[in-house]
C-alpha cells in the first residue's frame, strides 16, 4: 500500500446524531453514571443490557445496577442492581465496592460477560492510598440469571499492585476466546503500562492465557483505561493518559503492538486532552473515535470533560480527520467559574447497535449541583449500512 493513501469513508458516514434521555437525573436526583450498553440475543428478537451504578461525589459510587430495553432504546426497565456488586465491609472502616463494568455478548456461550474492578472506601470516600486491585467479572447467563463476583486472575509480579481492564472495550475473537486489555502496576504510585490479553471463557470463568508485549509512558499514572477494536483484520488500541495527550497503537494479532503514538490532526497537529478516555465507533466502512479535547469555548470545563466529539480514524496515518468532526453531545452550562454548572461527559461509552445506527451513552456529572445529572443516549445514524452488526 502506497504511504500516501488513507483508508476512510467517502462521503461522510454519519447522516446525523439524534439525542435523548434515558433517566431524568436532573428531576430524580439519582445520577447514573458510566452507563455502558450492550446487545444480547432473545429468541428470536434482541435486547439491550445497560449497566450503570449512582454516583454521589468523585469516584464515590453506589451499586451495580442493569435494566434493559425491548424496544431499541426507547424505553427502559427499572434498574435492579447486580447481585454481588454492592459494597462490602471489611476491617478497619473499609469497604469494598465494584466500578467502571463494561457489559458485553459473547456469542460462543450465549452469555453476557460484564468486567470492571475492585476500589475501596473508608468513611464513605475513596480510600488513600488504595489497596490491590483486578479485574472483577459477572456473567449474566441466557435465562437473565447473574453469576456471583469472580476475580480475574493474572499471577505476574508486574500487576502485583493493581491490574485492570476497567472501563475498555474488549474484542471478542472468532474462536471464542477474549481480548482484553490490562493496565498495571506492580506498586503504589508507579506509572501502568499495558499489554493485551487472551483469555479463555467457557461461560462461567474468564482464565488468562497469554499476554503480549509490554507499552509505557513514564508521566503520572502513566497509560491508563484502553480500548481494543478489530476491523479489517487489524487490531486498534486507544489509550488514555497523563501528560495531555491520548494515544494510539496498531497491531495484526492484538498481542503484540507496535509502539504507541499521540493521536494527532490530519494536518499534524496534537490532539489535546486532559487525562481522559476515548473509545472507538467502528463501521464496516470506516472507523471513528469518540474523545474529549482541548476547546476555545471550554477552557475553564474541568479536564475539557465537554463538550463530547467524534471524528474519522485515517487508518493508514493513524490520524484523525479534522473535517470529519462532529459535536456528539455539546457544552451544557455556562463554563465560567472553574466549570460552575457544566455537565462533564467523561465517562462513555459506544455500541453497533444495529446495521443503521451506533449508540454513545454517557451519564452527566455536575459536580456544582449536587452530582445530578441525566443518563444521555446519542443515536449516531449511518449513511450506509454498518456490516459489523450482525
Amino acid at each position: 500500500m502506497a504511504p500516501a493513501e488513507r483508508i476512510y469513508s467517502s462521503p461522510d458516514l454519519i447522516q446525523r446524531i439524534e439525542r435523548s434521555i434515558i433517566f431524568n437525573g436532573r428531576k430524580t436526583g439519582t445520577t447514573w453514571f458510566q452507563p455502558r450498553c450492550c446487545r444480547a440475543p432473545d429468541g428470536d428478537d434482541d435486547f439491550a443490557l445497560l449497566c450503570m451504578q449512582p454516583i454521589g461525589g468523585s469516584d464515590l459510587y453506589g451499586p451495580v445496577h442493569w435494566t434493559v430495553s425491548k424496544d431499541n432504546g426507547v424505553a427502559w426497565s427499572e434498574p435492579e442492581p447486580i447481585p454481588g456488586l454492592g459494597r462490602r465491609k471489611l476491617s478497619d472502616g473499609w469497604e469494598e465496592g465494584v466500578c467502571d463494568v463494561v457489559p458485553e455478548h459473547h456469542p460462543h456461550t450465549g452469555t453476557v460477560l460484564a468486567v470492571g474492578h475492585n476500589v475501596y472506601y473508608r468513611n464513605n470516600v475513596l480510600a488513600q492510598p488504595q489497596r490491590s486491585r483486578w479485574p472483577v467479572y459477572v456473567v449474566r447467563a441466557a435465562d437473565g440469571r447473574w453469576s456471583l463476583p469472580k476475580k480475574l486472575v493474572w499471577d505476574d509480579p508486574r500487576g502485583r499492585f493493581i491490574y485492570t481492564c476497567n472501563c475498555g472495550q474488549r474484542v471478542n475473537m472468532p474462536n471464542g476466546n477474549v481480548l482484553l486489555p490490562l493496565s498495571f502496576a506492580a506498586k503504589d504510585g508507579q506509572p501502568r503500562s499495558l499489554v493485551t490479553a487472551r483469555c479463555a471463557f467457557d461461560g462461567a470463568r474468564l482464565t488468562v492465557r497469554q499476554v503480549g508485549n509490554v507499552l509505557s509512558n513514564p508521566t503520572k499514572r502513566g497509560l491508563l483505561e484502553p480500548s481494543l477494536v478489530r476491523i479489517d483484520g487489524r487490531y486498534y488500541m486507544t489509550i488514555r493518559a497523563e501528560d495531555d495527550r491520548g494515544y494510539v497503537v496498531v497491531s495484526d494479532d492484538g498481542l503484540q503492538w507496535k509502539p504507541q503514538r499521540p493521536w494527532r490532526w490530519d494536518d499534524g497537529e496534537p490532539l489535546v486532552t486532559a487525562s481522559t478516555q476515548q473509545h472507538w465507533l467502528p463501521h464496516s466502512d470506516g472507523l471513528f473515535l469518540v474523545y474529549t479535547r482541548k476547546d476555545s469555548a471550554n477552557e475553564n470545563v474541568p479536564l475539557w470533560r465537554a463538550p463530547l466529539f467524534a471524528a474519522e480514524v485515517d487508518r493508514q496515518s493513524l490520524r484523525l480527520i479534522r473535517a470529519s468532526e462532529k459535536i456528539v453531545f455539546p457544552l451544557i452550562g455556562d463554563g465560567v467559574r472553574d466549570g460552575e454548572h457544566v455537565a462533564l461527559m467523561g465517562n462513555f461509552h459506544t455500541l453497533a447497535a444495529t446495521a443503521g445506527e451506533s449508540w454513545i451513552t454517557v451519564g452527566e456529572s455536575r459536580p456544582r449541583d449536587g452530582w445530578t445529572g441525566d443518563t444521555l443516549l446519542a443515536r449516531v445514524h449511518w449513511r450506509r449500512p454498518n456490516r459489523l452488526v450482525s
